[in-house]
């Protein structure tokens, strides 16, 4: 797991107010769960930037509370739409022995080294990340896959070839373990099916823009046949 901390005051600052404590530098938040009643807290904007962008939704959290130590995730977080800047946020406080349900990414080593890269070939990753669970403290960043041993374009990656560690299991316990997470592909076979995509997709851009006119064009004639009923009425 990796070691993330952050440390919280306790905030007694609340509505309107909050703008003029933003403008300080200090972003409010509010630390959930547990026994204790909701827990209104505040942190410098530096730092907490900085651990939402690492943490994300579920990595765990060690907060410091006024010198008090509880582990949390973060489950939500309000940005700016302007400025981009994190504005307030929810934490959610867990135990050491919770599972944890989260996203790991998948990530692939030994690039540029496998007998199909050698050979002029291209490994194409087709998924990101895995919803895993474990303990927090068994939560991995990430799960690493080796492509060294992929050939030819008849190979690919499953998530049968990836190994988790420990005390991690799959979130899903019907997992599909046959599903794909990497191929081989031929550099002129992967730019003619990208092109195709692309022609595709202009196509479906026409006729989005021909049922367009069309709606226009009937709208125009009901308008139309309006104007002239009311003309007669008059």
């Amino acid at each position: 797991m990796h070691d993330i901390s952050l440390k919280l005051q306790k905030r007694d600052v609340t509505g309107k107010r909050v703008a003029k404590l933003r403008q300080d530098g200090f972003v409010p938040s509010v630390v959930y769960g547990g026994n204790d009643e909701p827990i209104s807290t505040q942190s410098a904007v530096v730092e907490t930037t900085k651990v939402v962008h690492e943490a994300g939704r579920h990595t765990p959290v060690k907060l410091t509370i006024d010198g008090s130590k509880q582990l949390a995730i973060i489950k939500d977080v309000d940005f700016d739409p302007v400025k981009h800047q994190v504005r307030h946020i929810a934490f959610h406080a867990i135990r050491q022995d919770d599972v944890i349900t989260t996203e790991v990414s998948l990530v692939f080593t030994g690039k540029g080294e496998s007998p199909a890269e050698r050979a002029g070939l291209i490994i194409l990753q087709a998924l990101d990340t895995v919803e895993v669970k474990a303990k927090p403290a068994d939560l991995p960043e990430s799960l690493e896959i080796s492509t060294i041993n992929l050939e030819s374009t008849h190979d690919k990656i499953t998530l049968a070839d990836v190994t988790l560690p420990e005390g991690v299991e799959y979130a899903d316990a019907e997992q599909d373990l046959h599903l794909v997470i990497a191929n081989v592909y031929e550099p002129a076979a992967l730019e003619a099916a990208n092109e195709a995509a692309a022609g595709d997709a202009e196509d479906e851009s026409e006729v989005e823009v021909e049922g367009d006119d069309e709606a226009t064009a009937e709208g125009d004639e009901s308008k139309e046949s309006s104007d002239e009923s009311s003309d007669k009425s008059s």
